[in-house]
């Protein structure tokens, strides 16, 4: 793939989105540092040319990316967070099943790079804390839907965020044959309503 042009003006062969969408999946692979412009000019075949057809410099493309994320990671989650009345708990149950699934490989290694990135920089924190904050409003008000306190809805967000991304970080497979049934048994502590026995009998 080569660059264009059209007239004296460079017609970019990538959009602006594509460039971004080539830089998430490198900061998924080698971190921020790993975000250049030569080599993702290089990957795609094009001259620095076309980056700078769509991106100011390096930073423009910086602040793209942390706007990607977050936007993607705040529609994600009111889409998992939608439940009409008198099926939260059902719907709370289906969030700790999709954001605790060990399968979503590529979105953890996004989600730890960032998470990374805002470690060394202020402005990747602010995202961060943006998104976890918008996560936890969203389950905060199921919880409330349940019919328990505000400062229960809230503590239990929080519970319920360090269960499904600290247990999708582990290797637990191998430590017990009945892990599956263990981690359901603990999504249904975390969501089950005030009367309600922890193993789901009365």
């Amino acid at each position: 793939m080569t660059m264009k042009r059209q007239g004296t003006r460079p017609r970019a062969a990538l959009d602006r989105n594509e460039w971004i969408q080539a830089a998430i999946e490198v900061l998924a692979e080698q971190g921020v540092q790993g975000m250049r412009i030569e080599v993702l000019a290089k990957d795609f075949g094009v001259t620095k040319g076309s980056f700078y057809w769509h991106f100011k410099d390096r930073q423009d493309l910086f602040d793209a990316v942390l706007q990607t994320w977050r936007d993607g990671r705040i529609r994600d989650i009111e889409k998992q967070s939608v439940a009409i009345p008198g099926s939260e708990q059902a719907q709370l149950l289906h969030l700790i099943d999709v954001y605790g699934a060990t399968r979503n490989r590529k979105g953890i290694s996004i989600e730890l790079a960032v998470r990374e990135w805002a470690r060394r920089d202020a402005q990747a924190a602010a995202v961060v804390a943006q998104v976890d904050t918008w996560r936890l409003e969203c389950t905060r008000k199921l919880f409330v839907a349940l019919g328990v306190s505000e400062d229960e809805a809230k503590s239990r967000s929080l519970l319920l965020y360090a269960y499904v991304f600290g247990q999708s970080l582990m290797a637990c497979d191998s430590y017990d044959p009945r892990v599956n049934d263990f981690k359901r048994w603990i999504a249904k502590l975390i969501v089950r309503q005030q009367h309600e026995a922890p193993n789901g009998q009365t």
